[in-house]
């Protein structure tokens, strides 16, 4: 796993899960393009996610029983064609739907991930793991400011014409340089989906790790779709390139945040994760001054990416480790999607929480969820790290 590789996997993993968040910072010029309101197109977010997890668990655990070198490009290739329809869609529902398709064929980025581990010497397998699961991170911040500067000068639908042809690129890129790996168990599919599920039932750090995630990725989430909200109305009333600017805020926090599988190659991920959840708990209380102060924001941003990045990046190269090769695609699986379903409910939330009470609805929120997973945090961490056996 060289170096060059590794950054490939890294950016790789960026575009295709930026595909996930195109429509964030685009919310309100969607909504009056197709004559909706802003709480339906915030249902965007929700239905991406949604058919992310979808893809997660029904594509991903197919990188144990495939050539990947192969189902990588495919899923890209499924992919460009899901955004070539977003770009077309007539009406907010046909979005809806569409959106749904892109989101269960842009997971290549969790096929390469559990790659990356399998390619990588363990003495270095956090650090490589971690700079691929942290490119992937960046790809959903870049995806709000690139969106948005690009909308705002041809057009919401542009963005999604533009991001199919990065895909398509991408995808001759990694059939040329993905080595072949061959398959690594044989199961019919049926028994290989039973199998997660079997992961999930009979390993503790899995179901550990799964809800820590799951909460976590929920308050990331739920943070940013109601900061479009936020950053759209009064006092800010800012335009989609600016408020996507703000996604680069939380590159800081994405390149501090990288080194955090250094962390677990040292034996420090458990300290670092409760860490990582106390700085959680402190972004929602930052926030909470947002509504006034643009300042409030731009730190909240930085420390919800180191937060956020710290607990998914420590979570997922522990579980990387605990199983054999054979498992990690489906380990994987388990992982991404409980996380993905844990954001679909953070932009239902945030829909309703503003609603309900605006932003400072969504900052106790969040906060009451940093609580949690710094409880489940504390609670779970005596012998989690037990080896999990083949199946």
């Amino acid at each position: 796993m060289t170096r060059r590789l590794t950054l490939l996997f890294a950016i790789a993993g960026a575009a295709a899960v930026a595909n996930l968040y195109l429509a964030q910072p685009l919310l309100d010029l969607i909504a009056d393009d197709l004559n909706s309101s802003a709480h339906i197109a915030g249902w965007l977010v929700t239905a991406t996610q949604i058919g992310y997890a979808t893809g997660i668990l029904l594509v991903v655990p197919l990188g144990d029983v495939l050539e990947r070198r192969y189902l990588v490009p495919a899923v890209m290739t499924l992919g460009a064609v899901a955004l070539i329809a977003c770009s077309l869609a007539p009406t907010m529902s046909v979005l809806l739907v569409t959106v749904f398709l892109l989101g269960a064929t842009t997971v290549s980025g969790q096929v390469l991930a559990p790659l990356a581990g399998d390619l990588a010497e363990p003495a270095v397998r956090g650090k490589v793991v971690g700079t691929v699961v942290s490119g992937i991170l960046i790809g959903i911040l870049l995806s709000r400011t690139l969106s948005g500067i690009v909308a705002d000068r041809v057009g919401w639908r542009s963005v999604y014409a533009a991001a199919a042809v990065i895909a398509v690129v991408l995808a001759i890129t990694l059939y040329r340089v993905v080595p072949e790996t061959g398959r690594k168990t044989r199961l019919p599919y049926p028994a290989l989906i039973g199998s997660v599920f079997q992961l999930i039932r009979g390993q503790r750090i899995v179901r550990w790790s799964l809800v820590l995630g799951m909460l976590t990725f929920s308050t990331f989430t739920m943070f940013w779709t109601a900061l479009t909200f936020l950053l759209s109305a009064e006092p800010y009333a800012y335009s989609v390139t600016t408020i996507g600017l703000f996604g680069l805020v939380g590159l800081v926090g994405a390149v501090a945040a990288r080194n955090a599988g250094g962390l677990h190659d040292r034996g420090l991920s458990l300290p670092a994760t409760g860490v990582a959840a106390l700085l959680l708990i402190t972004t929602f209380v930052v926030a909470w001054f947002g509504s006034t102060s643009v300042a409030a924001i731009i730190a909240a941003i930085a420390l919800l990416d180191v937060a956020v990045q710290g607990v998914l990046i420590l979570s997922q190269t522990r579980l990387f480790a605990a199983v054999p090769d054979e498992l990690r695609s489906r380990a994987n699986t388990a992982f991404v999607t409980s996380n993905f379903i844990g954001g679909a409910l953070g932009s239902a939330a945030a829909s309703l929480l503003w609603d309900a009470g605006g932003w400072h609805a969504v900052c106790l929120a969040g906060g009451g969820v940093g609580l949690v997973v710094l409880g489940i945090w504390a609670v779970g961490r005596r012998g989690p790290l037990r080896p999990v056996p083949e199946t």
